[in-house]
């Protein structure tokens, strides 16, 4: 069977697949990653990478660490935690960027370490960002960080892959910014949500490398777990020409491991680009997508997303008219803090008739790397920014994440050119932040009201969604380990809820009670949802859940506390990727029954938070289905890889066997 580009990579980068094994979405597999990135939170995993007993990282060229979250903390907790990364890092022969180096997923691009055909992740949310060069880029949580660092390896399922059409070229002014928050806008309906994305079609070739690294970054804001670009000849170019500015520096590393010899990259060199114009992956012409999107870049104009939220809109000029004043301003961060971001912004400032930001606006700007702001100093833009009146602050994350100087106080209003604006995450929470572009941005700040330095009329962009029909294949019986079940039956308790969150499952006021045992997770277990379930858990159950199931924070113990009540697994119609994650790495499964799901809301409804429904389900592993009163349902498969996690009990249990 043909497969996507998606499919290809993750084929390239499994470990241990069958002879004659071809993968597809939905295939649990375990894998080996090019590389992996954490930044401020590799303490956090050497503790984990401790505790599972692992002295030595597997392979020393796998990860690479760059502290860029808290670089503004100059306090000696912060200081000393930064050392002791520094100093874990040498003695495992770790690549390692310190604070003021940029931030790390700039830092992957500019490194070589995001290398177009190959999987790399990041223990953060935005290794989408890696898609722009053709990588696989994707989150994964710390335990797999640590995992990885232990083993080389941690699984990965691969998740439905969605078609991203672009057709045409943008108009003059508008960005690739402008793209990804018209798409999030547009397709506002969680079409996205937890799948790979794949962009192709004629308007890809007109946009730029920058512009692809900002859209494949905000793919994250989407609810996309990845998006990736085909690798073309802009590719190459973009390459070539980071390879002279390499070249010309001559080292591309702090550890000496992270150099080759003659000062060339062990990366990115003009050899690896001859290579890879050889055997870059591409997909299939007649490749399975989930769904394919569309939209028409010539009828895309400046738009601003926002209050709180990447999925209102409204075209630039439509607000300009609202009078919207500001408090704030920010050009940072690692969607949008590039040398030709700050040449956009330098030249807005030029074009206005006072070149200086409005006297009751803070406008702040920070490179998105040392070598970023290298370039716009020596292009003239960083001073004539400075000039205007905008605050300076080292490159980082800083604001972005609610860290350091410049976050928005009580009632204030601020645009940015970030990616994220949830409430509360850039200061406080009655504050109102709205994203944009960085020429949008710019003028706003000068203006010290939301405005459009460009003259579009505010058309609606054209743009539509298409769901494919799944090819068919031949349907093969699942193999199955010995010790685990071929068949599984319980009774179904159902939680209708869709976006059932995290808080809700796990109240966010016990996640750091460190001495919080299992019997004491088992007991809160649904407290913010429902204070009857725990009463309705029997031993053995079957959980079924809604949509999106295990939305919100990355706590583990939203997973654990279900386990740990009795419940013998969880099915819902769709879940968190980061929920799933940390189900899966706890040796508790996490199984996808859509329909399942519609038929019990149509036969219970959602008159009551939990249905017990004293009804027996049986699943059968082996053909991937379950059996629910009298009518069986297609239930997603459960491979070797992932019988594995499970009779070890979980990913840290795994590597521990791995290692002894």
């Amino acid at each position: 069977m043909s497969q996507n580009l998606i499919e290809k990579i993750a084929q390239n980068f499994a470990v241990d697949l069958k002879q004659g094994t071809r993968v597809h979405q939905g295939d649990f597999l375990f894998i080996s990653p090019q590389h992996i990135l954490t930044h401020d939170n590799t303490g956090a995993v050497i503790n984990k990478f401790l505790t599972i007993g692992a002295k030595h990282i597997h392979n020393p060229r796998q990860p690479m660490f760059a502290l860029d979250h808290n670089v503004q903390d100059t306090g000696i907790d912060n200081l000393q935690k930064y050392a002791a990364i520094e100093v874990f890092a040498h003695e495992m022969g770790v690549d390692f960027y310190p604070a003021g180096r940029g931030i790390g997923h700039q830092i992957m691009c500019e490194e070589g370490y995001a290398w177009p055909g190959t999987l790399v992740l990041a223990s953060d949310s935005h290794a989408n960002m890696y898609g722009g060069l053709g990588a696989l880029g994707t989150p994964v949580v710390r335990t797999d960080a640590a995992a990885i660092w232990a083993t080389g390896q941690t699984w990965w399922q691969i998740p439905p892959v969605a078609c991203v059409e672009l057709r045409g070229a943008l108009r003059p002014g508008v960005s690739g910014k402008d793209v990804i928050i018209t798409l999030a806008g547009l397709f506002n309906g969680d079409e996205v949500l937890n799948h790979a994305l794949e962009f192709t079609g004629n308007g890809v070739a007109s946009l730029s490398i920058d512009q692809r690294l900002t859209i494949a970054n905000m793919t994250t804001e989407w609810g996309a777990l990845a998006g990736v670009f085909p690798i073309d000849n802009l590719t190459f170019d973009w390459l070539e020409a980071r390879a002279v500015v390499l070249e010309r520096r001559g080292l591309s590393g702090i550890s000496s491991d992270a150099t080759a010899v003659d000062g060339e990259s062990p990366r990115l060199n003009f050899g690896a680009i001859s290579k890879l114009k050889h055997s870059a992956p591409y997909a299939d012409p007649d490749a399975y997508y989930a769904k394919t999107l569309s939209l028409d870049l010539s009828t895309v104009e400046p738009h601003i997303a926002g209050p709180d939220s990447v999925k209102i809109i409204s075209p630039a000029k439509t607000l300009e008219m609202e009078n919207l004043k500001i408090q704030k301003a920010y050009l940072l961060s690692c969607v949008n803090s590039r040398a030709n971001d700050l040449s956009e912004a330098a030249r807005i400032i030029k074009g206005q008739k006072v070149a200086k930001v409005a006297r009751d606006v803070e406008f702040y700007i920070a490179a998105a790397s040392s070598e970023v702001q290298a370039e716009s100093e020596t292009r003239g833009d960083w001073q004539i920014l400075l000039d205007a009146g905008a605050i300076p602050l080292p490159p980082g994350c800083g604001p972005c994440i609610g860290l350091g100087v410049g976050l928005l106080g009580e009632s204030e209003v601020g645009i940015s050119a970030t990616n994220r604006n949830f409430k509360g995450r850039m200061g406080a929470r009655s504050a109102r932040t709205y994203l944009a572009s960085p020429a949008v941005v710019t003028a706003s700040a000068v203006a010290g009201k939301m405005v459009s330095p460009f003259d579009y009329s505010g058309d609606h962009p054209q743009g539509e969604i298409k769901l494919n029909t799944q090819k068919t294949h031949n349907a093969h019986d699942i193999d199955i380990l010995e010790g685990f079940p071929q068949k599984l039956s319980g009774k179904i308790l159902f939680c209708h809820q869709d976006n059932l969150n995290t808080d809700g499952i796990f109240p966010g006021k016990y996640t750091y009670i460190d001495t919080f045992t299992p019997e004491q997770q088992a007991a809160v277990v649904m407290e913010n949802y429902d204070s009857d379930f725990t009463g309705l858990v029997n031993s053995g159950d079957f959980l079924v859940g809604g949509f999106n199931f295990g939305t919100g924070s990355s706590r583990e113990q939203a997973a654990t506390a279900l386990k740990y009540c009795g419940l013998a697994l969880v099915i819902a119609g769709s879940f968190s990727e980061t929920f799933k994650r940390n189900a899966i790495n706890n040796g508790f499964l996490a199984l996808q029954a859509p329909d399942l799901v519609r038929d019990l809301l149509d036969y219970f409804g959602r008159d009551k938070l939990t249905m017990a429904t004293d009804i027996e389900a049986t699943i059968h592993f082996s053909n991937s289905s379950i059996d629910y009163n009298g009518k069986t349902y297609p239930l997603s498969s459960v491979g070797i890889d992932a019988q594995t996690l499970f009779l070890s009990e979980g990913l840290e249990n795994w590597v521990k066997e791995r290692l002894t």
